[in-house]
């Protein structure tokens, strides 16, 4: 029979395997997660200019989206399949019209980017269709007074039927919880603006964080790849095709 001591060594001896186990893991982990990173840099000016693109093209619809990194779709292993390209093939598909997508998304948008840069832009469009999802950028220093005010000011000047989705899931730690809170914030002002809220928070929470962690995201680990914006197009796609079914199929969308 081992003598205690015998069994103690051999329970210190497995307790540092472990130990070397999961450092070396975390090293990976780590080390996948940077180089994902540079990847997905490097991917930013490819996505910007196929969206330049795309707003030169003529359509009898005009939607626009704006965003952050998520609607210019890094991650995506082709811009057209992120959730904005996915939710201008829904529209085609739905009405058999042609559609002019107009992404005014930028990466690393906050919602004081939005009011700045995007919302100019916006002005001098008239949309058929306009998603917006952002915010995910203010967690990491949210202020729940001062996204409140610059969310406000960004909902009050979108066009009547404007869907806007409340902000994904972060599934652990303080900035899930602070998604929560912001949440909160969407939902009460999109209900005061008579707004239509895409249940993005839902749809990604129901995906389990393991499976997210292997399925859904990028090399990053943060941003989604294909299967992870299919998942956020079908936030999107019920609101997004009620509004398209009320527009009139005899009207081609009105010049910008």
């Amino acid at each position: 029979m081992p003598s205690a001591r015998s069994i103690a060594a051999a329970a210190v001896g497995s307790l540092a395997l472990l130990t070397g186990a999961a450092a070396g893991a975390r090293y990976l982990v780590i080390r996948r997660r940077t180089a994902g990173m540079v990847r997905l840099a490097d991917m930013i000016p490819v996505h910007s200019a196929h969206w330049r693109e795309q707003q030169k093209a003529k359509g009898e619809l005009l939607y626009v989206a704006i965003g952050d990194s998520a609607a210019q779709g890094i991650g995506a292993s082709q811009p057209g399949r992120s959730y904005v390209g996915l939710l201008a093939r829904s529209i085609r598909r739905e009405t058999g019209r042609t559609v002019r997508v107009v992404n005014l998304s930028q990466s690393g948008a906050r919602l004081r980017e939005a009011l700045e840069h995007l919302l100019p832009r916006l002005a001098k469009l008239h949309p058929d269709i306009v998603t917006v999802s952002i915010g995910a950028n203010d967690i990491a220093t949210f202020d729940p007074e001062q996204f409140e005010r610059e969310l406000r000011a960004l909902y009050s000047a979108l066009p009547p039927g404007a869907i806007v989705a409340d902000l994904p899931s972060f599934y652990l730690g303080e900035s899930e919880r602070r998604v929560r809170v912001a949440n909160e914030i969407v939902h009460r002002v999109a209900a005061e603006l008579s707004l239509e809220v895409a249940p993005l928070h839902r749809t990604t929470r129901s995906r389990t964080a393991a499976r997210t962690a292997l399925r859904d995201v990028a090399a990053d680990f943060f941003h989604p790849n294909d299967r992870g914006y299919a998942v956020w197009a079908s936030a999107f796609e019920p609101p997004v095709l009620r509004t398209v079914r009320k527009l009139d199929r005899g009207t081609p969308a009105p010049p910008d």
